[in-house]
């Protein structure tokens, strides 16, 4: 079983920026990043690859989050600039491993407030 453990989240203005981090205590494959307001679905915000890196984004957060990850440590992040209130939510780390192996974080709290 990987663990996955999130950090970087807390109350920032908008327009600031902010950087969530997700430790894998293994290795994995594919790392994603979800969030989850108040009275809304879980979505599913940006997603990396670790054989190619190639990564994919939102609508909503395109140009102003970059995901990335260190390989060697099992470890992704989630950079994201210009925030807009609208990006207040919980966020989550979900990563998949081995033959169907898919491991969530607890989640870290990102407010947007002035």
């Amino acid at each position: 079983q990987v663990q996955l453990v999130e950090s970087g989240g807390g109350l920032v203005q908008p327009g600031g920026s902010l950087r969530l981090s997700c430790a894998a205590s293994g290795f994995t494959f594919i790392m994603n990043w979800y969030r989850q307001a108040p009275g809304k679905e879980r979505e599913l915000v940006a997603s990396i690859r670790t054989t190619d890196g190639n990564t994919t984004y939102a609508d909503s957060v395109k140009g102003r989050f970059t995901i990335s990850r260190a390989n060697t440590q099992n470890t992704a992040y989630l950079q994201m600039k210009s925030l807009k209130p609208d990006d207040t939510a919980v966020y989550y780390c979900n990563a998949k491993w081995g033959y169907q192996g898919d491991s969530w974080g607890r989640g870290t709290q990102v407010t947007v407030s002035s």
